[in-house]
């Protein structure tokens, strides 16, 4: 009796990362989902996954897909990293096991709740200040990138100067996952600079007494990670911890100035800023795209992987898959986004990803409390990175709550410090 005959794979020729699909990858990604539940890309000769069945499965097989040659498009089997590969990132067990263990500990939501009442009050500060100065501005900076630059690193113990370098350095990241393409090119004078910065930053003489680096370099003393191993951890908070915070910010802001109706619900029951901001990184996926590698030769979907083929992951696809998610394209409150992959899933999953919610839960509180709409006043403009759906500008106006002064005029307010905390205690 013959075989039966195989079915081809599908090929797709489009490049991923040229800068028209980059700038609106919707169209791409449902060709993507529809040709097949694995895709060979013919411009990289890499295999792609988009569904999210696919997508998840590959996430929580460490074992058949490898994290430790590259997250990105370079093979770390035949080729030299261009910087010390992440602990985290770029690590599976045992390697991977020891680092993780100790970031989680020290930013696991019982160890955070020891910031939540300062970062709740600056979010309040920040979002006053803005308000102070005018109703029209720009979210992006003013909010998305604000916030994360002013509690993360004061958290993480490093200096104030210099600080400027987190969010370029984060952008070369990961641009630097995808291919050697105008968008890296662009950076690479500066990376020299970065680099250096950030390796001075993860130093213990340089990080303050009581942060989070100080603590990693404490579960050295300890031997639960070696003296050598500090540092490399201290920077994958720095490289991680920023941009898609910022990022997953600006995505929220951008999916209430466009549903407004959405933002109306927040204001009414604070409680729901917890799922907000999730259902915005499923919606707008800050992190699009992720790299494994088949440690033999296995099958998915049907496809016959060989070992040390590259296979990248379309996170921001499979948040949007039909199969997976019902009215996928739509940012709808009353969604349960658990589930989405826009943080990873399995043993790589965002170890910061409780850090992300808590400063989102903060500054959305605060503007929950102080702003009634929101809403465009220019189209918004992306800056677009190999691997992040990123924001250059969200031009915005608000709308500040007013409330009855004791002369009985109308003054804008927000609600008072003791109902923002109130509100934030629901997430304890």
């Amino acid at each position: 009796m013959s075989a039966p005959p195989t079915t081809p794979i599908p090929t797709i020729d489009t490049d991923p990362f040229v800068l028209e699909v980059l700038a609106d990858p919707l169209r791409f990604q449902h060709e993507l989902r529809e040709a097949g539940p694995v895709v060979l890309l013919d411009t990289y000769g890499v295999y792609a996954m988009a569904r999210y069945d696919q997508v998840h499965a590959a996430l929580t097989d460490w074992q058949s897909f490898q994290s430790a040659a590259g997250v990105g498009l370079s093979n770390f089997r035949y080729e030299k990293p261009w910087r010390p590969p992440s602990l985290l990132l770029e690590a599976d067990p045992p390697h991977h096991d020891s680092p993780r263990a100790v970031l989680s500990t020290i930013l696991g939501p019982r160890a955070l709740r020891r910031l939540r009442e300062d970062w709740i009050a600056d979010a309040e500060r920040l979002v006053d200040e803005v308000l102070d100065r005018a109703v029209e501005f720009d979210a992006v900076a003013e909010l998305a990138q604000a916030f994360p630059l002013r509690v993360f690193p004061d958290a993480v113990g490093i200096p104030v100067p210099g600080r400027e370098n987190l969010l370029p350095y984060g952008n070369h990241v990961f641009n630097a996952f995808g291919p050697t393409n105008s968008l890296v090119e662009a950076g690479a004078s500066r990376v020299p600079g970065l680099s250096a910065w950030i390796n001075a930053q993860c130093q213990r003489d340089v990080l303050s007494d009581n942060g989070f680096g100080a603590q990693i370099w404490a579960a050295s003393d300890r031997g639960d990670i070696t003296a050598e191993q500090a540092p490399l951890v201290v920077r994958s908070l720095l490289t991680a911890g920023v941009d898609t915070t910022v990022n997953g910010l600006a995505a929220v802001l951008y999916a209430f100035a466009s549903h407004p109706d959405q933002w109306q619900r927040v204001r009414e029951n604070p409680a729901l800023a917890r799922t907000a901001f999730d259902e915005a990184v499923r919606w707008e996926s800050p992190v699009q795209t992720f790299f494994r590698t088949a440690t033999r030769d296995v099958e998915i979907g049907g496809t016959t992987i060989g070992d040390g083929q590259k296979i990248l992951m379309f996170l921001g696809a499979a948040n949007r898959d039909p199969r997976r998610w019902d009215r996928p394209d739509e940012f709808d409150l009353a969604r349960d986004p658990s589930g989405h992959v826009g943080f990873g899933m399995g043993i790589h999953q965002c170890v910061g990803q409780h850090v992300a919610r808590l400063e989102s839960e903060a500054l959305l509180t605060a503007l929950a409390n102080r702003v009634e709409t929101i809403e465009f006043t220019a189209p918004a403009r992306r800056r677009l990175n190999n691997t992040l759906r990123s924001w250059e500008s969200l031009p915005i106006r608000v709308t500040p709550v007013r409330r009855m002064s004791v002369d009985g005029s109308a003054s804008p307010s927000g609600d008072t410090v003791q109902s923002c905390r109130e509100h934030m205690r629901l997430f304890e």
